[in-house]
């Protein structure tokens, strides 16, 4: 090493860096269901199955989808399930919220539920934060528990000003 030589050591350790951010889901997609509804309050089933018959569902083939109703409608529970039904059978997923928030909690924490978190034992993380304001703060803390049943070390931030966790 030449004398005055800049030397990266983040670069150069064995930090992991866990971002949520790789897991956010390409083209989400909204689906407000009162446009089924009569004057979008009144749900009459023959109708209600024969619009969703007809509904054009291309723009939402293969893409996330947050399906919820604007309208203070009462909906039998089955009305839903009949719209997932159909989103599916276009290689949908789709998610009940009635908010982006409800949205991407439901999302992270099934995505996260799926991961193999024995990848990360015993080793040092920085969970990576002041990203995208969309991620919940629930998945910062279930990636939290989960993460702290496994990895040597665990941190919160960027490498270069990390706050300690673990």
């Amino acid at each position: 090493m030449a004398e005055g030589e800049i030397i990266n050591k983040v670069a150069n350790s064995p930090l992991i860096t866990f971002n949520l951010e790789d897991f956010m889901p390409a083209g989400v997609r909204d689906l407000d269901i009162s446009q089924f509804l009569e004057g979008g309050y009144i749900l009459r089933e023959k109708n209600f199955r024969e619009t969703l018959k007809t509904f054009d569902y291309s723009p939402f083939k293969g893409r996330f989808i947050r399906v919820f109703c604007s309208t203070d409608a009462i909906l039998p529970a089955w009305a839903a399930l009949l719209v997932a039904s159909k989103l599916c059978d276009h290689q949908a997923q789709s998610y009940w919220a009635d908010s982006e928030e409800a949205f991407y909690s439901q999302y992270y924490r099934e995505r996260l539920s799926q991961l193999n978190w024995d990848d990360f034992a015993g080793k040092p993380v920085i969970i990576k934060g002041c990203g995208d304001s969309r991620i919940p703060q629930d998945a910062y803390l279930f990636a939290t528990s989960k993460m702290k049943q496994v990895a040597k070390k665990i941190s919160y931030g960027e490498a270069c000003s990390a706050v300690p966790l673990k």
